[in-house]
Parts: C-alpha cells; sequence; structure tokens
C-alpha cells in the first residue's frame, strides 16, 4: 500500500512534467501587466510576480528536480555499490582505505561544504554559465560527491553478510568464478538495501537541490526549479501566498513519495 502511493504521488509529478509543453504557455516570459492573477481558465494556479504562469513553471520545475534527484540518486548508488562491493570482496587494505575515505566524507559538514562548492563558477570546470543543463550537472556532481558514502557502507555490510554465508564457502570451495559469486550470490542480495537507500537519495537530492536554489546557488533564474520558485515568493508570503506553497506541495510530494517507495521496498 505504501508503495503504491508513493509510486502515485511521484508518478503525478513525473506525468506533469512530462505535460507541461502541452499547455503553451512560455515559464519565462514575464507579462507585467497580469501579475499576481488569480486563477483562471488561462492561468489555472494564477501568475507570480512577474506575470509567469505558475503551473507552468511548476512542472517545467519538476523536470529540473527530479532530474536532478534520479540522476544523483542512481549516480551514487552506482559508486556506492561498486566501493562497498569493492571493500567486502577485497577485505584487507582495500577495504580499511575505501572505509576511512567514507568516514572521512561523513565527519565533513556537508552543507557548509555544498553551498561553497556551489558557489564556485561552473567555467572553472568547463561549464558553460547560465544554462539549466550546466547548472544541473554541477548540482548532480556536487551531491553525488557525498551521496556515495551511505550506499557504500550499506553495500559493505550487506554483501560482508553474503560473503559469510555457507552456501557461498561451499561454491568457492567447489571453483566458482568470483565473477560469478559475485554476480549470482552477492549482488542480487544487494538489491533491496541499495534500492531503498536509491528512494531515499533522491529525496535527499530534490531537498539539497531546493536547498541551494534557493540560496541562489543552484538552477540560476529565469530557469525554474522548485527551491528559486520558493526564493522568488518568499517576500510574498502574505499579498500572494500561493506563489509560496504550490513549489513547497510538490517538494512534499516528491520527498513523501520516495520515502514511502522506500518504506514499501524495505517491508516486502
Amino acid at each position: 500500500m505504501r508503495f503504491w502511493l508513493g509510486v502515485s504521488l511521484l508518478g503525478t509529478l513525473v506525468a506533469g512534467a512530462l505535460t507541461a509543453p502541452l499547455l503553451g504557455q512560455d515559464s519565462a516570459a514575464p507579462d507585467l501587466f497580469n501579475r499576481y492573477a488569480a486563477p483562471s481558465s488561462e492561468h489555472w494556479l494564477g501568475t507570480d510576480d512577474l506575470g509567469r504562469d505558475l503551473l507552468t513553471r511548476l512542472l517545467e520545475g519538476a523536470r529540473v528536480s527530479l532530474a536532478v534527484g534520479i540522476a544523483t540518486a542512481l549516480a551514487a548508488s552506482i559508486i556506492g555499490t561498486a566501493a562497498g562491493l569493492l571493500a567486502a570482496w577485497r577485505g584487507g587494505v582495500v577495504d580499511a582505505l575505501l572505509m576511512r575515505l567514507a568516514d572521512g566524507m561523513l565527519a565533513l559538514p556537508a552543507l557548509p561544504l555544498l553551498v561553497v562548492l556551489a558557489a564556485v563558477d561552473p567555467s572553472v570546470v568547463g561549464l558553460p554559465r547560465g544554462q539549466a543543463a550546466s547548472d544541473m550537472i554541477r548540482i548532480v556532481g556536487i551531491l553525488t560527491l557525498f551521496g556515495w558514502v551511505g550506499v557504500a557502507r550499506l553495500a559493505r555490510a550487506a554483501a560482508l553478510s553474503v560473503l559469510a554465508r555457507d552456501h557461498v564457502r561451499a561454491a568457492r570451495a567447489l571453483g566458482v568464478t568470483e565473477a560469478r559469486l559475485l554476480m549470482r550470490h552477492v549482488l542480487p542480495a544487494l538489491a533491496v538495501p541499495v534500492s531503498v537507500a536509491t528512494a531515499l537519495a533522491v529525496a535527499g537530492a530534490i531537498l539539497a537541490e531546493s536547498t541551494l536554489s534557493f540560496l541562489g546557488l543552484g538552477i540560476a533564474p529565469p530557469n525554474p526549479s522548485w527551491g528559486n520558485m520558493l526564493a522568488n515568493a518568499q517576500e510574498l508570503v502574505f499579498s500572494a501566498p500561493m506563489a509560496a506553497v504550490w513549489p513547497g506541495l510538490a517538494i512534499l510530494m516528491a520527498v513523501a513519495g520516495c520515502t514511502l517507495i522506500a518504506d514499501g521496498v524495505r517491508a516486502r
């Protein structure tokens, strides 16, 4: 039940993001004569401080926030699973080095470092300024830098548990190759814990991207994201509260959906 409720919430956001172009509105085109318009047949959720359609910006912001969340979670899960599996399989010095690196990353204050790294000029790493794709790549890279650690520790613990089982020892004694052993016995056992961690990582990445965009260090206006929509609406809480309510609800739906999916997978 929880799993399918989470899928429904995320599916609604994804469907809305995919249908944004069908609305026929330009999310970046201002209309200063139509500022703070009430919901109507032309603007279903009204307009913002520059007269831009709120629904269009909300759905296009969903594209950005969901893409950043999913891309970050997948990258962190792949890197983390590989690192955790390598640490458990090789053991010894390799295990010690990887886990001490993970411990060091966990000891760092994540949010201040995210803010510092996000403030770096993207042209330093060869990315163009002001483009949504450039901002997304930069944010995904920064979030992945910190996101793989939790997955690595989880994957290592699960892999160590499997490698210590009798049937795995028996397979080794029978001469099964290490590659076949890892693919047939260890990786399937990591599916559930890594899937749970990935779902939670999507939620964490969406929150982190929204935070950075709210602070002006993420997706640069006029490209919409839920975070910069909240930043634009922070001074309009009393005069136009719905400009802040809608992106806030979208973030809540996305995070709740990911959390419910993770709970549902864990309970299976």
